[in-house]
C-alpha cells in the first residue's frame, strides 16, 4: 500500500530520513509541529516523513472506524494485537524505506520513530528490516511479541541507537510496559537512552529537548 504522508525537509542536501508514525486515531500531521522545536541544523540534511495510517474498524473501540496501524483487540498487552496484522503494516513501512533508499539515502541513515501504536510498528520495522537502520525512537509505546523478534535479531542490529521515552502517569499504556521492553533491548546489547517524564499519554517539553539532542547525536554520527 502506498501511504499518503506529510514531508518536511531540513536543508537541500538530504542525506538522512526519519519516518515518524503517529498514534491511534491521529494522523501524519500530529508530529509535524515538533520538527522546528527539535532545533536541528539544516546542514544535517534530513527529510522527515509522517505517513497517515489508513482508517479501519478498531475492535476495542466497539468497531469504530479510525486511523489505526493495526487492530487493538483487548487491553491485555500480550493478546491485544495480531502479529500478522502488525507485519502487514510493517510491509507498508518497508516500502517507504525502500523509497528513501531509491532516492539515495543509505539504510544506516534512516531512523524509525513512532508514538504509541506507531511506536509498536517502529520497533517491529527497525528490528526486522533486512538491512540495519540508523536509529529507533519509541515514544509512549510497548513491544508486543518482543521475545520472538529479539530471538531472531540479525547480527549487528544491537548497534542501532534507541531512544525510549514514556510518561510516568500514562493511563493508556502503563509505564510498566516500558519497564518491561527496555530491559529486554538492553539484555540483547542495545544502548538505550531511556527516559520518563511527568506526563500522561502525550509529549513533554523536556522530552522534545531530549529528542532534539538524540537526533543531533545520531544524525551527526552517521554523517561522520
Amino acid at each position: 500500500m502506498k501511504l499518503e504522508r506529510e514531508t518536511i525537509e531540513l536543508g537541500t542536501d538530504i542525506r538522512h530520513a526519519v519516518i515518524w508514525l503517529h498514534g491511534l486515531g491521529a494522523d501524519g500531521n500530529d508530529f509535524v509541529p515538533i520538527v522546528p522545536e527539535l532545533k536541528l541544523d539544516k546542514s544535517i540534511g534530513v527529510r522527515f516523513i509522517f505517513p497517515h495510517a489508513p482508517s479501519r474498524p478498531v475492535t476495542l473501540n466497539n468497531g469504530y472506524t479510525m486511523p489505526a496501524w493495526y487492530d487493538i483487540i483487548s487491553l491485555d498487552r500480550s493478546k491485544n494485537a495480531s502479529e500478522d496484522d502488525i507485519l502487514t503494516t510493517v510491509g507498508w513501512i518497508n516500502e517507504l524505506i525502500e523509497e528513501q533508499i531509491q532516492l539515495g539515502i543509505e539504510p544506516e541513515n534512516i531512523i524509525m520513530a513512532g508514538f504509541s501504536q506507531g511506536g509498536v510498528i517502529a520497533l517491529h520495522t527497525a528490528l526486522r528490516y533486512p538491512k540495519r537502520l540508523g536509529g529507533l525512537m519509541a515514544l509512549s509505546t510497548y513491544f508486543p511479541f518482543a521475545d520472538e523478534v529479539l530471538a531472531k535479531l540479525p547480527k549487528g542490529y544491537d548497534q542501532i541507537p534507541v531512544f525510549a521515552a514514556h510518561g510516568t502517569h500514562d493511563p493508556v499504556i502503563p509505564v510498566a510496559w516500558w519497564e518491561d521492553y527496555v530491559p529486554k533491548l538492553e539484555k540483547h546489547g542495545f544502548e538505550v537512552l531511556s527516559k520518563t517524564y511527568p506526563m500522561e499519554h502525550s509529549v513533554h517539553p523536556s522530552e522534545i529537548q531530549d529528542m532534539g539532542m538524540w537526533f543531533r547525536d545520531v544524525l551527526t554520527d552517521s554523517t561522520d
